[in-house]
């Protein structure tokens, strides 16, 4: 291992598998699928979600119910939970401007957007909130999570659709390696269980029609696999060198030491046919590392469980990894959460490297015989993982990997 590490000293999750890390990871290893018919969808063609359990916007603070998008209260209290674990209280630093966000999404806050549209229809531009852009901005969770925590250096809200989340943490590395700042809080966050983003993936006939068993709708590398199903939430992480962490006393979690990205360049919603952009960007994190694609022990797939990705991902594992690689989809539990998804994956993925223990893919029962690779399914399993790879891949052919190491 030859490429700069950045130390990850406090994990945050939001998403259908809990709120909080203990809950998240519980519920991951076990394999317990989050997919049900979701009541703000009802009627639509795909009423299916993967939902945050009991979410409590005022966990977020006072202001958040009617102040925040809920994309935004995902961020924040991922963020704190982050921050607490790290070892650190917000405001209390010793140079603020030295404290960076950068929190990626796809959708932004599409709930607020689409509800002020709906009463800039039936009531008129008059009545349209105030509060409608600070609420629906798609860089709003990166702005109000530096505003709670009192950061003030870079901060920044990057979009790469379903890349977003892990292409932030990416960037927050980078952000530490060129010197820009001491600490960064990165990840992702997204709330689109909405009947516009339902319905438009439906008429793409992106989601699975698994409409009368929904629990068993997600599953990544099945044979009968037949879409996504939308999920949400949100993912964050506290970076630091390792010379900062050790400098507090503070033992990481786990290490990012590569970090690729590419672009497929190839068509808007199809993966390249031949993984061209997958490939480039996991070739880069490894080259970033130094590493051999056959020192990568486990692979948390992008997996979406769409029959294009799955067999496309699953090729360009085996090519560069090779065929007896370890690799499993956890959004077999939580479905798609989107921009949220990267920040949510790399997060279980430096659990994974940390806890030696792979999550199994959860609903994963009749194996495609065409994905030559090592899926792990029915139980998770336990061993040393030294190396884990992250992949993230978006809408646009936008494509992030992230080498995770113990």
């Amino acid at each position: 291992m030859t490429g700069f590490a950045a130390a990850i000293t406090g994990i945050g999750l939001v998403s259908p598998a809990g709120v909080g890390v203990p809950e998240n990871w519980e519920r991951v290893v076990a394999g317990r699928a989050t997919a049900a018919h979701a009541p703000e969808l009802a009627g639509l063609p795909v009423p299916l979600a993967c939902q945050v359990p009991g979410f409590d916007p005022a966990s977020a603070g006072p202001r958040t119910a009617v102040q925040w998008d809920r994309y935004t209260q995902f961020a924040v209290v991922a963020a704190f939970e982050a921050l607490a674990q790290a070892g650190f209280t917000a405001g209390e630093w010793p140079d603020s401007s030295r404290v960076a966000v950068v929190v990626g999404s796809g959708a932004g806050g599409t709930a607020t957007l689409e509800a002020q549209h709906a009463v800039l229809l039936g009531d008129g531009p008059g009545e349209v909130s105030p509060l409608t852009l600070p609420m629906g901005l798609l860089n709003m969770a990166a702005g109000q999570v530096a505003i709670e925590l009192k950061a003030n250096g870079p901060c920044f809200a990057p979009c790469s659709a379903c890349a977003s989340g892990a292409s932030a943490i990416g960037m927050g590395r980078d952000l530490l390696r060129t010197g820009a700042a001491d600490i960064v809080i990165a990840g992702g966050a997204e709330a689109p269980v909405t009947p516009l983003y339902a319905s438009a993936f439906a008429r793409m006939r992106a989601l699975s029609r698994r409409l009368d068993d929904p629990e068993t709708a997600s599953r990544p590398f099945d044979v009968d696999r037949d879409g996504f199903v939308l999920g949400e939430g949100a993912g964050m992480v506290v970076l630091e060198t390792p010379e900062h962490a050790a400098s507090r006393g503070v033992r990481p979690i786990a290490q990012v030491i590569g970090y690729g990205a590419s672009a497929d360049a190839h068509h808007v919603t199809s993966p390249h046919p031949d993984g061209l952009g997958a490939r480039l960007a996991v070739r880069a994190a490894l080259a970033d590392a130094g590493l051999t694609g056959a020192e990568v022990a486990y692979v948390n797939a992008h997996g979406t469980s769409t029959p294009r990705n799955d067999a496309v991902e699953s090729a360009v594992i085996r090519d560069l990894l090779g065929a007896d690689t370890a690799v499993s989809s956890t959004k077999g539990v939580t479905g798609h959460p989107l921009g949220a998804a990267g920040a949510i994956e790399a997060a279980f993925t430096a659990l994974t490297v940390q806890r030696g223990v792979i999550p199994p893919t959860a609903n994963l029962t009749n194996p495609d015989p065409a994905m030559d690779v090592d899926l792990v399914h029915k139980a998770a399993r336990h061993g040393p993982v030294p190396v884990g790879l992250s992949n993230s891949f978006g809408f646009g052919g936008q494509n992030t990997a992230l080498l995770i190491a113990a």
